[in-house]
């Protein structure tokens, strides 16, 4: 029997095609939930679901851009018609900007990052929440970035997705606390996992972020982040709610 309360729970995670993602879906699986494996890397979450099964797990894969309502809508009707339900949701997927100053960010790049990194969370969280509403309880778990917290970890674009990560935290454990829902986020410091940066190697972005990125430290394992992502939906942090909680080795201290 699980300590965490996970037993028999149903996780949605997203981006669980790979690195913090894949982590924490085969961890929610270790402690007994049924995992939705969203990505849209077909090939890296048919992986993580075999892997969970092949341990005696169960797991369901849903392939596509969750910025796409319909893929939204069809993350949630897995979950909740095959799975069981919709107890844990992990906000997860992201992509990493070019490190660009504002004024060398493009149209394109800001477009993309604010899609899949903010607009992709609030739509399967709005779709989540009712099913949770109903159910009296839920928690929900984003990953933010140091670059929610600071100026100094990211471009533009990537920054202030994450800090809108950060705001939509706060407002939904303020709004849903007296319904049993609690919402809390992860602040990863440098990790390894297999997001690439694309930095224009002569632009302002780059050049300005350099020495404060050097300041981040030891470099987790995807795993660091994913214990804490497991913990914060468990039962083990139930009075635990609006938190931004650093993963970083003291960066944030800095």
């Amino acid at each position: 029997m699980s300590s965490t309360g996970l037993q028999g729970r149903t996780a949605v995670v997203t981006g669980a095609g790979s690195g913090i993602g894949r982590a924490a879906a085969l961890m929610f699986a270790r402690e007994g939930a049924r995992v939705l494996v969203a990505d849209l890397n077909q090939e890296g979450a048919e992986e993580t679901v075999r892997t969970i099964e092949s341990a005696g797990g169960t797991a369901r894969a849903v392939i596509g851009d969750l910025s796409d309502q319909r893929v939204v809508d069809r993350v949630v009707a897995t979950a909740v018609e095959e799975l069981g339900g919709l107890d844990v949701l992990v906000n997860n997927a992201g992509v990493m900007d070019r490190m660009s100053a504002l004024d060398e960010t493009d149209d394109a790049e800001w477009e993309l990052v604010i899609r899949v990194n903010l607009t992709a969370p609030f739509l399967l969280t709005r779709a989540a929440v009712p099913h949770m509403l109903a159910a009296g309880s839920g928690a929900i778990v984003f990953t933010a970035s140091e670059a929610g917290l600071r100026g100094s970890a990211a471009g533009a674009a990537y920054t202030a997705s994450k800090h809108g990560i950060v705001g939509l935290t706060k407002s939904l454990a303020v709004m849903y606390r007296s319904q049993g829902i609690r919402t809390n986020a992860i602040a990863p410091g440098a990790t390894a996992t297999a997001i690439q940066v694309d930095a224009r190697k002569d632009a302002r972005g780059p050049a300005t972020l350099a020495p404060h990125l050097g300041l981040a430290g030891k470099v987790a394992a995807a795993e660091e982040q994913a214990a804490a992502i497991v913990f914060l939906a468990s039962d083990a942090a139930s009075n635990i709610n609006g938190t931004i909680l650093p993963v970083d080795n003291g960066w944030s201290a800095i």
